[in-house]
């Protein structure tokens, strides 16, 4: 990897649609890219290795010529730069120069020309077509990864944004804000289904890079605002919240992309704790974050404790990484390996040195989803705050599955044990059933119900709660299932209604059955 020199002046958007309209003839799409490259040396880009690309990309179609210059960063000749997109307008508006560095007309069509920043295809959730505008060498896929150490350096898709984006709940909303808006991926996003977009950052080459992601994947443009956490918004609210903040926990904010300027996990605890008040009534607030593992507290607790009043919370744990781990991983990420060993034990000392003094032993990544209740804000109702571990793999997208996880919970809140053995279920769409036990047994040892799709989740389950989800077509009420089962087993019904509600309320938290409404659907 190399690393980045960040681009003084940053084109403009006079022209994003000519130029917009050029990349999807040529079809520098995520698909177009997939079918030039093949999957091995696609692959390959995203761990930013370019060799692969440099082999398939040796021919000078529109495609190859556009890979050459916004994904792999080398110097085209002007002339095969002009038939692949609109010269005149892409020098002037500052999207490529002239290899000495000047802008303008090209005054030699035998020049050679190179790209002034990454410009990266992303397919939308629904196919379309956008791109993803970035500083050089800063996108998955680029030329040259990160391993930067300008302060004020603006990354393109990674990981954790595109995470971020599958988690969300995508229902229409009139309001969206997306704080610390880096490229403008979450911003692009939510103008699909959002009337109206704010995007803020604390870095304003930032928000000129949303400008330009947005105006070149067609998409509406969005109110921007530099500054840092809610201030820019004053006291304005919002229906949708989203934010993958610099949530580093480091020694110093050396990198505005990733350090947050706050000791420990403050920052993170910061912006959970203070999106509560900025969310209308129904409105959610979801990011990604860090978390201390503290010596003698919990780590559930400590969460739990971000939670602002009048919110309902899912919290999940995804990943959990010693200090070794974690600094080592981060150092990496600054290019700090690759300098005097001298000066990376230095640095590898200092994060040591800030771990041990805030007593964190580990550090924990995961989602954090926030859901402003009415009732809860006055005090009707107890929250619902779930704290969980999942380290396991999941289906993205997860935005439906996490807007079922509240409506589930609201719905256990408002029904205690007879109400659930008067409801009717259905059990959810892709649940199979397991049976574990010695080859040749007669009976299994245990039942497991296990979730295809979203979570994914597994619970294992006694032969009353195997039969009761078995036979849920929502045409029985739960006590008439159990009466029956009672009948067939020999088992006491009364019994039955008396433990079983436990194990339905379990089964409807975690998605493996489903109430049926009053029009009777689930």
């Amino acid at each position: 990897m190399s690393t980045t020199s960040l681009t003084t002046s940053l084109p403009v958007p006079a022209h994003a649609a000519r130029l917009r309209e050029a990349l999807l003839a040529a079809d520098f799409t995520a698909d177009g890219l997939l079918e030039l490259l093949g999957a091995p040396a696609y692959s390959a880009l995203a761990r930013s290795e370019t060799v692969p690309a440099l082999r398939a990309t040796r021919g000078d179609s529109p495609l190859e010529t556009l890979v050459r210059l916004f994904l792999l960063q080398g110097t085209v000749p002007a002339e095969r730069a002009a038939a692949a997109l609109p010269l005149k307008e892409a020098l002037a508006d500052g999207w490529i120069e002239e290899t000495d560095g000047t802008s303008g007309e090209a005054s030699e069509m035998a020049g050679q020309v190179r790209a002034t920043v990454d410009v990266r295809p992303y397919g939308g959730p629904e196919g379309q077509d956008w791109f993803i505008v970035s500083d050089l060498g800063c996108a998955v896929g680029g030329a040259g990864g990160i391993g930067s150490k300008d302060e004020g350096v603006v990354l393109g898709v990674g990981g954790a944004s595109t995470t971020l984006a599958g988690i969300t709940v995508r229902t229409p909303v009139a309001s969206a804000l997306d704080l610390g808006t880096g490229s403008g991926i979450q911003a692009l996003h939510a103008s699909q289904h959002a009337t109206l977009v704010t995007a803020t950052d604390l870095n304003p080459r930032a928000l000129d890079f949303t400008r330009l992601t947005l105006a070149l994947s067609g998409a509406r443009e969005a109110e921007l605002l530099p500054g840092s956490l809610f201030e820019p918004v004053d006291g304005d609210t919002y229906d949708l919240i989203v934010s993958n903040p610099p949530f580093v926990i480091s020694p110093g904010a050396r990198l505005t992309y990733r350090d947050g300027g706050m000791g420990g996990d403050d920052l993170c605890r910061t912006l959970v704790r203070e999106a509560g008040e900025r969310l209308n009534d129904g409105g959610y607030a979801q990011f990604l974050a860090n978390w201390q593992h503290v010596e003698g507290e919990e780590w559930q607790d400590r969460l739990r404790s971000w939670v602002p009043r009048g919110c309902d919370a899912w919290i999940v744990q995804r990943e959990v990484q010693d200090i070794t781990q974690y600094a080592e991983l981060w150092l990496r990420d600054s290019g700090d390996h690759r300098e005097d060993p001298r000066r990376y034990t230095e640095r590898y000392e200092a994060w040591l040195d800030e771990f041990e003094a805030r007593g964190t032993k580990a550090v924990g990544f995961g989602w954090i989803t926030l859901r402003r209740n009415a009732a809860v804000a006055s005090g009707a109702v107890e929250p619902s705050i779930v704290v969980e571990e999942w380290p396991h793999p999941v289906e993205q997208p997860l935005g439906e599955t996490v807007r079922a996880h509240f409506e589930r919970q609201e719905y256990l809140r408002t029904h205690d044990d007879a109400a659930l053995l008067a409801e009717h279920f259905v059990l959810a769409p892709e649940v199979v059933q397991e049976q574990v036990g010695l080859p040749g047994a007669e009976d299994p040892e245990h039942v497991v119900l296990r979730q295809n799709r979203g979570m994914r989740r597994a619970t294992r389950v006694d032969h009353v709660a195997a039969g009761f989800a078995g036979v849920c077509d929502g045409s029985l009420s739960a006590g008439r299932i159990l009466d029956a089962i009672g009948q067939l087993t020999g088992e006491d019904p009364v019994l039955l209604r008396d433990r079983t509600p436990q194990a339905i309320r379990l089964l409807v938290e975690e998605g493996f059955l489903l109430p049926v409404g009053e029009g009777g659907g689930a």
